[in-house]
């Protein structure tokens, strides 16, 4: 069992676009999308949700009125301003859950309690199992429901036996992105060539020589600057990135989104760009 990560330095590189694709031509594989503040793959793939569990990843201070004497510790404690300053309660959209109020309060009319962030569901998509999720909005701990994500993806993975883990993962370089990565036998950067495109990239390199991970490179739309993606080529032989594949920007590709459709069946010459990656695949990690 191999488990490839498709991450991006920056959003709207084409990675989800991508990791569709290459799912359709892969066989016997888990899915996981780790983009859970936004995830998009299911939009691409429309799988039918099996399950749907709430997930609670972070703590907030409750106070409980009856016992509390005004003597206003917390506020004078608190440091993210998440205490009102004339009834002392709790400002959920500020309150950290660092746990300082609870520990200053004398009657202890402070306590923590575990708050939802966001859903995890276990769906079925035409190519396998798949496991996503969705942030709340404005919730933390992003990095940590990617984690959970990556778990439950491993476990169906080896419970059923699977060849592939093929991830989604979250673009920039954060913690959503180190979660994303950990435990990834190998990790495939998709950029496009822009200023901008190329920066992120090469930050994006840096967080996964970090981690020792081997990493290959796509760049997407190369013919927007022909002359950017040349650079990011040879960038790429430098620090001893295998380079995989460039795709156009093509007509094809954005019909097929908006049809709902994969672009590697409505275009030979993009098929077999997508088949030489699953050829480096299946040779590199050893997987028929």
């Amino acid at each position: 069992m191999k488990e490839i990560t498709i991450i991006s330095g920056k959003g709207g590189t084409g990675k989800t676009t991508f990791t569709a694709n290459l799912a359709s031509l892969l066989d016997n594989l888990v899915l996981g999308d780790c983009d859970v503040d936004a995830p998009n793959l299911h939009l691409l793939l429309n799988p039918v949700n099996k399950s749907k569990e709430i997930y609670k990843g972070a703590k907030l201070a409750v106070k409980n009125q009856w016992i509390c004497i005004d003597c206003g510790k917390c506020y004078d404690h608190c440091r993210y301003n998440a205490i009102t300053v004339n009834d002392f309660e709790v400002k959920k959209l500020k309150c950290e859950g660092c746990g300082v109020c609870v520990e200053v309060c004398p009657t202890k009319a402070l306590k923590l309690e575990a708050v939802a962030t966001g859903n995890i569901y276990q769906a079925e998509s035409q190519f396998g199992d798949m496991v996503h999720a969705r942030l709340f909005p404005g919730a933390d701990t992003s990095g940590k429901l990617v984690s959970e994500v990556k778990k439950k993806t491993a476990e169906i993975a080896k419970k059923k036996e699977k060849d592939w883990i093929l991830i989604d993962g979250s673009p920039g370089i954060g913690c959503p992105v180190i979660a994303s990565l950990n435990g990834s036998d190998l990790a495939i950067l998709v950029t496009e060539p822009t200023l901008s495109g190329f920066s992120d990239l090469k930050r994006v390199v840096e967080v996964v020589k970090h981690f020792k991970i081997q990493a290959a490179l796509v760049i997407n739309k190369y013919d927007l600057n022909k002359e950017i993606s040349e650079k990011i080529i040879s960038y790429s032989q430098k620090e001893d990135i295998q380079f995989l594949t460039k795709i156009p920007y093509s007509k094809v590709i954005v019909d097929s989104l908006k049809r709902g459709e994969f672009f590697v069946d409505n275009d030979q010459d993009l098929r077999q760009k997508m088949i030489k990656v699953k050829r480096y695949l299946t040779t590199k990690m050893g997987v028929i």
